[in-house]
């Protein structure tokens, strides 16, 4: 500091206390604000709701001259803190669970580090918890997800607590009331027996109970081991599980949960649908191609279906397609830009075209939605026989019709490993056992002969 301060410092007696009293020497600089104490004081007590902005101004109009962060500093001083009265209660037996998704930065023994992803749920009177390792937030998987747990519980709950993600609601009033909800989500939890239960925006002391899920299963499980990869971490999570539920005394009950579980388990009602038949329902539009699109790939219907809305009701491991009168099932893909189809709908397809050659591009598109093998293959057919390859586009659709999608996709990736395009070798490798798969190559990085 400057010479001229630390004359004037020296003259000034010492500061035995850090204290700013008025019979007692100043610590540092004295504020601007200091001969307003008084005023703030009577503002604060006569006004104790007053914002900070308006005590700024008041003291400016009695010839405040300071800036406005002391002025905050010192209403925030004396300002009488404020206790929210929150009020605990405890659930009933089999009254409420609760629910939610939670994100945790795992790094492994090696160093590398993984984003993991959880669904934890917990019945608020046993405090029993379940907790499931998932790939995303979205609303398929927290369905699932929610009828596992409560499978594994052996029941449902009066009611099922959430916090407010946009897989649950998508709109609210002020007052947290919902307006607009998932419909996918809401059909499901109908389905299942579920009373939805959401926490109110902006209200953290209604919703502590479902982020304190969260946080207590990153406090206790993952911040508190150590994982060799992802593997060794579901190894972990399971015997946590065991500990917690069987073993180990809630801190909030005193009791082992399972003991607890045992007097709520009989209170929970049964799941109106098994999470093996759970469908989620999705409205569709089935498209002039006679497609329903789900997930990037076309679910193949009948051709007097193009246009008409329908509804897709996704399983696990299956599709159902409603549109009108029309109804159809199919495999799940969880591939991307597939068409998934059967050889009755190819048949009613061909069936509906006018003209050779509409039928024989369809059926060249039928062969090609085998995937990247039926495209290679195709391109060399193509350009080696230019003015035939019609004649073995037909005979192949018909071997498709026959043995099915899979056996003559194997014998396409024969004919590709021995470099022989024609339909009459597709027909020897049909009869013969499958050999191993080719590495998928784009036809454009292969040099056609």
């Amino acid at each position: 500091m400057s010479e001229r301060s630390v004359r004037r410092i020296i003259k000034e007696p010492a500061a035995e206390s850090l204290e700013n009293r008025a019979d007692t020497p100043q610590v540092g600089r004295p504020s601007k604000t200091e001969r307003f104490r008084d005023d703030v004081v009577k503002m604060l007590t006569d006004e104790p709701g007053i914002m900070s902005l308006e005590v700024l101004r008041r003291l400016k109009l009695s010839g405040y001259g300071g800036g406005k962060s002391a002025v905050y500093e010192m209403v925030a001083g004396l300002r009488p803190p404020k206790t929210e009265y929150v009020v605990r209660f405890e659930g009933l037996p089999g009254e409420f669970s609760q629910h939610d998704f939670g994100t945790v930065i795992v790094r492994f023994m090696d160093g590398k580090t993984e984003r993991v992803k959880f669904f934890a749920s917990r019945l608020k009177y046993s405090r029993k918890v379940a907790v499931t390792l998932t790939p995303n937030e979205q609303v398929e998987t927290l369905v699932r997800t929610l009828a596992a747990h409560l499978m594994e519980w052996g029941g449902v709950p009066l009611r099922c607590v959430f916090d407010r993600p946009k897989t649950i609601a998508i709109k609210w009033q002020g007052d947290g009331k919902v307006t607009q909800w998932n419909a996918t989500f809401l059909h499901a939890a109908m389905d299942l027996g579920v009373a939805p239960e959401l926490c109110w925006p902006r209200r953290p002391r209604e919703k502590g109970a479902v982020e304190n899920l969260v946080g207590w299963v990153k406090g206790s499980f993952f911040k508190q081991r150590r994982f060799q990869d992802m593997e060794d971490l579901r190894t972990q999570l399971a015997q946590w599980l065991r500990e917690v539920n069987e073993e180990r005394k809630s801190d909030a009950t005193g009791v082992i949960p399972a003991v607890r579980f045992a007097e709520e388990r009989p209170r929970l009602r049964p799941l109106r649908t098994s999470p093996d038949d759970l469908a989620l329902r999705i409205p569709v539009m089935v498209g002039p191609t006679a497609h329903a699109v789900f997930e990037t790939n076309r679910y193949a219907l009948p051709p007097e279906a193009a246009g008409i809305p329908g509804t897709l009701f996704v399983h696990k491991d299956r599709i159902r397609v409603v549109a009108g009168k029309h109804c159809v099932e199919l495999r799940r893909s969880f591939g991307r830009n597939q068409e998934i189809t059967n050889g009755e709908l190819r048949a009613a397809r061909l069936a509906a075209l006018t003209g050779k050659r509409a039928r024989s591009y369809q059926k060249r598109q039928d062969i090609l939605n085998l995937g990247d093998p039926a495209e290679r293959f195709l391109t060399h057919l193509v350009h080696r026989r230019e003015r035939s390859w019609i004649r073995d586009v037909d005979r192949i659709h018909d071997m498709l019709q026959e043995v099915g999608p899979q056996r003559l996709l194997d014998a396409i990736r024969s004919c590709l490993l021995d470099e022989v395009y024609g339909a009459e070798y597709v027909a020897t490798f049909v009869r013969q056992p499958p050999r191993l798969p080719l590495p998928p190559v784009h036809p454009h990085q292969e040099v056609l002969r």
